[in-house]
């Protein structure tokens, strides 16, 4: 027992990180968190597994309905309708800059079809900042959980690219045109 416990305190002391540690894509109940490992509800109120994700390009967009990004829906419909094949659009309302997504889920889903015809897929209300960040815009702006960004949203219409491999690979800030040459090009690699 005491040559076991010298074991120990050996190890220890040549590298304390490995005991009681866990890697950095672990959660504490040991489930890897990665994009599909996510699951949300739909600003309909039904869940959806990223896993339905695998093998596609993804495009997350914290969006608001009275931005002076809102316009964006338009482009971001005009690229879901070209680019679909390429790229799967999720839409993420949230209230956290300038109070600018009061609605509720079905004031925003009646606003976004009404207004700009939106048929790609918009999730129910979510806070993309701060001390109730969603765990998924935790993941997205965190490098430990994502393996390279710490960019949260600093405004709406923040987008996060990611790959087949369910990769998050790009940040675009707000003022990034979801039909410009940027992210076309992106979506193209």
């Amino acid at each position: 027992m005491i040559n076991l416990i010298l074991s120990l305190a050996l190890l220890w002391a040549c590298n304390p990180k490995q005991i009681n540690s866990k890697p950095d894509n672990m959660t504490t109940d040991n489930t890897v968190t990665t994009f599909y490992d996510f699951k949300m509800k739909t600003i309909e109120g039904k869940e959806i597994s990223f896993e339905q994700y695998k093998g596609k390009k993804v495009l997350l967009v914290n969006v608001a309905s009275k931005c002076g990004y809102t316009p964006q829906y338009e482009k971001l419909q005009a690229l879901h309708e070209q680019y679909g094949d390429k790229v799967v659009i999720l839409g993420f309302p949230a209230n956290n800059f300038g109070g600018q997504e009061p609605g509720s889920n079905s004031e925003i889903a009646s606003f976004c079809q009404k207004n700009y015809g939106v048929s790609f897929q918009m999730f129910e209300k979510i806070s993309v900042k701060g001390s109730d960040m969603h765990p998924l815009y935790r993941w997205l702006s965190t490098k430990s959980e994502n393996g390279w960004n710490e960019q949260a949203p600093s405004w709406n219409f923040c987008k996060y690219l990611i790959n087949e491999k369910g990769e998050l690979v790009k940040f675009f800030a707000s003022g990034i045109d979801p039909m410009g040459d940027e992210m076309r090009n992106a979506i193209a690699q």
